[in-house]
């Protein structure tokens, strides 16, 4: 690692946001507290994503370490299309992406004592168009129940029916790697 970077502590669940830091070659830890992910009426998708980190990151008081929250959003001509609450609304979810371009947003924040930056990235992905049994065997063999959209570009639907991505790849997967390492070098 070119940088010796603080100690990190990724403020996240996501084992696709570990695995990324992990390959970013960064030294951190996970701690994770419970945060309201309600945000107010009339944000734009960036806007929403960005106004989750920054509530993720308010739980976390200063101990001198670097804070990286994140939250990811997926769009769909306006409309958010959040983590699925069950099986139909995955079905549901992922029929509107079917053959569709929709947007990416991951909100990051990095925090460390009262210092505090904010900022995201944009990603659009096109899928082609599946059937409905093909959905089902993705639900049932993937579980997308933990992604926004309902899916993961990392596993089959990025591999079988995401065509094209115009933007960062990382960004889909729920942290835009290249441009975090280019703002905690800012940061810091």
């Amino acid at each position: 690692m070119p940088v010796n970077f603080p100690p990190i502590v990724l403020a996240s669940k996501s084992p696709r946001r570990q695995e990324l830091l992990t390959l970013m070659g960064l030294n951190f830890k996970v701690e994770l507290k419970d945060v309201d992910e309600s945000y107010p009426e009339g944000l734009s998708p960036a806007e929403i994503a960005v106004y989750i980190s920054e509530q993720k990151a308010k739980a976390f008081t200063g101990d001198g370490e670097i804070v990286i929250t994140a939250d990811t959003i997926v769009a769909l001509n306006g409309e958010i299309l959040g983590k699925p609450t069950d099986r139909s609304h995955a079905q549901e979810m992922l029929k509107k992406l079917s053959g569709s371009k929709h947007e990416v947003f991951t909100g990051v924040t990095i925090v460390k004592g009262d210092k505090s930056h904010s900022f995201y990235d944009r990603t659009e992905v096109l899928c082609k168009a599946v059937t409905s049994e093909e959905i089902d065997f993705y639900i049932d063999n993937y579980q997308p129940f933990d992604k926004a959209g309902s899916y993961g570009v990392q596993d089959w639907w990025g591999i079988v029916v995401v065509e094209r991505i115009e933007g960062s790849y990382t960004n889909v997967m729920g942290l835009p790697t290249e441009k975090l390492y280019n703002e905690l070098l800012n940061f810091i």
